[in-house]
């Protein structure tokens, strides 16, 4: 991550401060809470599983399960809120784009009811691009997990 980093925790973050910190609004902003944030290290974050989400209307309509590209977002709005946070960079319109994943993972189904326990640490810093290893987890049992790489960058100018 660029710029100077705090090292003392942070949290929780309500949803005010989320949005301030991701673009992303309903119904793709995946990060309803932040439990906890260590600044360029880690944070924990909360994503409530709601039978009203969109995505259950058709995955699956006699089961519904959140669909695992979702939950692995879910892990990259995380890291972006991590990011943003860490550099003090809330409100200031910079992006934070999702470059790859690697090692997708998924262990057990996420369905509607569920609080989605979003851990994420930052594996590797090199300026604007951060490498994250994330876990999903439910009821303290893992439900996910991948690693995954993130750019930060100014918004595109019209």
């Amino acid at each position: 991550m660029t710029g100077e980093v705090e090292s003392t925790a942070r949290g929780p973050m309500d949803i005010r401060r989320v949005m301030a910190a991701l673009p992303h609004r309903y119904p793709m902003l995946l990060v309803d809470r932040v439990v906890s944030l260590v600044p360029g290290q880690s944070i924990h974050a909360i994503k409530a599983v709601s039978v009203n989400e969109p995505f259950f209307q058709g995955h699956f309509p006699t089961r519904p399960i959140m669909p695992g590209v979702l939950i692995v977002e879910a892990m990259a709005q995380a890291a972006g809120v991590l990011a943003v946070e860490s550099m003090n960079l809330a409100d200031s319109g910079k992006l934070v784009y999702f470059m790859s994943i690697d090692g997708a993972k998924f262990r057990s189904p996420v369905e509607p009811g569920c609080l989605l326990d979003l851990h994420v640490e930052v594996t590797q810093n090199r300026g604007a691009i951060c490498k994250f290893s994330g876990k999903a987890m439910i009821d303290g049992k893992l439900a996910s997990e991948a690693n995954f790489v993130a750019m930060i960058t100014d918004p595109p100018k019209d």
